[in-house]
């Protein structure tokens, strides 16, 4: 054995020696507790509102750790001062940075010329509440209510035998359609599109939908990140647009 190759080894180990005895950052500290619980993807890690803590969202859900990644606890932080829930508002941030990410050409629109408000509803076109929501079109848009629609199938995308699921690929169709808004508006009356495929965004949507907490459908979302809720009328809906503290 050359002394060259030993002299190698022993720079190695030394280099290893120093990394080893480099402190970990909170970050880091954070980052490892929270895959020590749970085999999950880190979307967001920063400083929480309250000294000595980081939020972090994975997979669809926020918790507060520790900088040195003894405590983790999930649910809301209560500014008492002010009386806001600083969790609810984060979580509209994030959920506002990650749909613009989403171009509009991915999603089907159903809008007025002008309008005055726009929201992101994730959406099954098999649901009861989506398909009586989606009756209901031409007077959110009446309302001045854009609606963009994502997908959402809540049967998921593949069976446990790694299947496509019958929704997942029925809503493929219907992205994958020569004309979306009508394929779209036949299948929330039960008349099933014909089957297509293509190059499509009904995987990725539905991956979004994940990671910013989707559990139902329909969901719709505002301009600002906030959830409104579920299944609502034009007026239910318009009223708590207009209302942001709601």
């Amino acid at each position: 054995m050359s002394k060259k190759w030993l002299l190698a080894i022993g720079v190695s180990l030394l280099a290893a020696q120093a990394f080893a005895a480099e402190p970990a950052s909170p970050e880091d500290t954070v980052r490892k507790a929270v895959l020590s619980i749970a085999n999950v993807k880190i979307d967001s890690l920063k400083p929480a509102p309250m000294p000595g803590y980081y939020q972090v969202i994975a997979s669809g859900q926020m918790v507060y750790v520790s900088a040195d990644g003894k405590y983790l606890f999930n649910g809301d932080v209560l500014d008492v001062g002010s009386r806001k829930n600083l969790s609810d508002a984060e979580w509209a941030a994030f959920r506002k940075a990650e749909l613009a990410k989403l171009p509009v050409s991915d999603r089907i629109v159903f809008a007025p010329e002008k309008p005055r408000y726009t929201v992101t509803v994730f959406t099954d076109v098999t649901c009861t509440y989506c398909r009586a929501l989606h009756k209901h079109i031409e007077d959110f848009n009446k309302a001045g209510i854009a609606v963009e629609y994502v997908a959402w199938p809540r049967e998921g995308v593949t069976t446990t035998a790694g299947r496509p699921t019958d929704t997942y690929k029925e809503m493929v169709s219907v992205w994958c359609a020569a004309d979306r808004k009508s394929a779209f508006t036949e299948a929330k009356a039960g008349k099933a599109p014909k089957s297509s495929n293509c190059d499509n965004p009904v995987k990725a949507e539905y991956d979004l939908g994940e990671r910013l907490g989707v559990n139902g459908t329909p969901m719709v979302v505002a301009e600002d990140g906030r959830v409104l809720g579920g299944y609502m009328t034009p007026a239910q809906m318009l009223e708590k647009l207009t209302n942001k503290g709601s």
